[in-house]
């Protein structure tokens, strides 16, 4: 789904992003990765392989109280399972909240490890992910390979 983008220092990850093929010519690529980002690429490198269904590290976004809270709701939606965003206003105890959970989760500079991905629209659909609805819907699939499956 293309090159992630980690940065982070001794207090955690800050951001992982996902970078365009336009992009990537721009970016500095280090060929050596620092020791404190280490054990996040090798837990991507899990995930994507299969072998990881969630995350164990030391993150340290930035965002205002309520983004964190929004997106430490993000961390239960299980891997393989969907949410939506009312269900997740529901959880926050303001159900008049969408709106602005849906912002906060649109401002989730964890992709992936933070799984925005996992919130789809009330009616199933797949609504807007800040590294595009293509990989968002890959994702799922990744996640969910026997429910993204079709009979025809």
């Amino acid at each position: 789904i293309g090159i992630a983008k980690i940065v982070g220092d001794k207090n955690g990850i800050h951001t992982v992003s996902i970078l365009d093929d336009d992009a990537i010519s721009n970016e500095k690529l280090h060929e050596e990765t620092p020791e404190f980002l280490r054990e996040c690429v090798l837990q991507l490198k899990e995930y994507f392989d299969g072998k990881r269904a969630s995350f164990n590290l030391v993150v340290n976004p930035k965002g205002s109280s309520f983004q964190i809270k929004v997106w430490k709701e993000l961390l239960k939606v299980p891997y393989g399972k969907t949410s939506n965003y009312l269900a997740q206003s529901r959880a926050l105890g303001d159900v008049k909240a969408v709106r602005a959970v849906a912002s906060a989760n649109g401002k989730n500079p964890l992709l992936i490890i933070i799984p925005c991905h996992r919130i789809i629209g009330s009616d199933g659909s797949l609504t807007g992910y800040a590294g595009g609805i293509w990989r968002k819907k890959w994702l799922l699939a990744h996640e969910n390979p026997l429910k993204q499956q079709s009979l025809f």
